[in-house]
């Protein structure tokens, strides 16, 4: 195992999302070839200036962890060179026993203590709560965490999925801050966006996102990471709304006049809003994630006016 020097991923513009390497979905073991898939596509991130890496310890039950291990025992220094960011707190269903969330202490100290073995690492570099737990005590869960940080198992600490009154309950509790928060964020998902400007109106009451998460984030030096960024390729490949077909031309044309692709055009709508989104891109696809080399190595090239032509023909309708 091997120690390296990365803080957390407050600079990355753009995350790779594990969750595609390691074969099936299946609890069926792993081979060569995935493997191999796994390395290919970590060296097109990295090759895309993209160095962070977001996991989860269910991610193809465990597979994305333990094909991304092997790829580091595989590539001597590169540990060193990126950052791990890895998540806990979902159990899938198993046997009778349904898929569920367990934030419980003791569970926290073992998933983590299964990602370092499947990693192959001795640290990582940002552990999230993947999502809440009604059941979790805040005291039990800020103790796990402390100890995780004080024997130097994890280095910050952050949330997915949770809206700003849970985040701080949740800091509350601990001495350690908060670092990332990743929500589903993106061009198609927008209850984050619209979330803000339907407030008094009726349409307000069928947005389910919590007002005043990404304020409380910006305050508190929370940095916002956006899963499903890239929309489930709804406007770089397959459309079936003709507001998705309409915001496909547009993303097409903004890219040829700006030099790159619509995938990164659609990563700086993100990245282009002032709460600091990162996104992260989950394909497993090599020429994919070097279409979005650009938006992990170039500030977003986007006007006031493109910004909110996206968002409004994504919409299909004009804003309140």
């Amino acid at each position: 195992m091997t120690r390296n020097a990365s803080a957390d991923t407050s600079t990355d513009r753009v995350l790779y999302g594990c969750m595609g390497l390691g074969g099936s979905w299946g609890t069926d073991a792993y081979g060569p070839a995935d493997i191999d898939a796994a390395e290919a596509v970590i060296d097109a991130a990295l090759d895309s200036g993209i160095t962070a890496f977001d996991h989860a310890d269910i991610y193809r039950h465990g597979k994305a962890e333990a094909v991304f291990g092997e790829v580091l025992a595989r590539t001597p220094g590169l540990r060193g060179r990126i950052t791990l960011q890895t998540k806990c707190g979902i159990r899938l269903a198993d046997g009778d026993r349904p898929g569920r969330y367990d934030l419980r202490g003791e569970s926290i100290l073992r998933r983590v203590e299964e990602s370092l073995t499947r990693l192959r690492t001795d640290v990582i570099d940002v552990l999230l709560l993947h999502r809440p737990d009604p059941l979790a005590d805040p005291e039990a869960v800020a103790a796990a965490l402390a100890t995780l940080h004080r024997q130097g198992l994890v280095r910050h600490f952050g949330v997915s999925n949770m809206g700003a009154a849970q985040l701080a309950a949740l800091q509350a509790h601990l001495d350690v801050p908060l670092v990332a928060n990743q929500l589903e964020m993106s061009l198609h998902s927008r209850d984050w966006v619209e979330a803000g400007v339907l407030l008094n109106t009726p349409h307000a009451t069928a947005n389910g996102f919590p007002v005043g998460t990404l304020e409380y984030c910006r305050d508190h030096g929370v940095r916002l990471q956006a899963w499903g960024a890239l929309a489930q390729g709804r406007f770089t490949g397959r459309q079936e709304s003709p507001a998705e077909k309409a915001t496909a031309a547009l993303l097409a044309r903004l890219a040829e006049e700006k030099g790159t692709t619509p995938e990164t055009v659609l990563l700086w709508w993100l990245t282009r809003h002032p709460a600091g989104i990162a996104p992260v891109i989950g394909t497993a696809r090599p020429e994919r994630v070097r279409a979005c080399r650009d938006a992990a190595l170039r500030a977003p090239a986007l006007t006031h006016e493109e910004w909110y032509e996206l968002w409004i023909t994504a919409r299909g309708t004009p804003l309140p």
